[in-house]
């Protein structure tokens, strides 16, 4: 099973970055290269404990539908979300947020298993763990670009 973890600095407070992190809107502007859009659940505004989200995406050439939900979270300290349904076997992605001045460290832990056995482990190890890792860096890179300047006003 991969494991990813990145920390990334934001010189924000955490109370933003956490909101940032939650956000549908957010997530879209930072998913453009996919053409991510939320189609189902929560569309817009900011994600909540036990809410939902499908997405549609073209990932690896291919069109698929996502379902995550929202299955632990303390305010500006931790969320997780969970794969409900889509193209993993398993999927779980943990944001832990933390804050030394006016700095916050974002911790994402994510974890997937793919199907399809020793295929799915093969193109885990050839290429979809670097894939995920650089989805994961283009969405932080987005929320510290819109935390670290005032254009998180356009989003909360």
């Amino acid at each position: 099973m991969p494991i990813i973890i990145l920390f990334t600095k934001i010189k924000a407070r955490k109370e933003l970055v956490f909101n940032l992190s939650r956000s549908i809107d957010l997530h879209k502007i930072s998913a453009e290269k996919t053409d991510e859009k939320a189609i189902a659940g929560k569309k817009t505004g900011l994600i909540e404990l036990d809410e939902t989200v499908t997405w549609r995406a073209k990932h690896l050439g291919v069109y698929q539908n996502f379902t995550s939900k929202v299955t632990g979270c303390r305010p500006s300290e931790y969320f997780a979300d969970k794969m409900v349904s889509g193209a993993f076997k398993s999927f779980k992605h943990e944001h832990y947020f933390s804050q030394e001045n006016n700095t916050t460290t974002l911790v994402d832990v994510m974890e997937f298993v793919s199907p399809l056995g020793f295929l799915g482990k093969l193109a885990d190890f050839l290429f979809l763990k670097r894939y995920m890792k650089q989805f994961l860096l283009e969405r932080n890179n987005t929320i510290k670009l819109y935390a670290e300047s005032d254009r998180w006003k356009e989003i909360i």
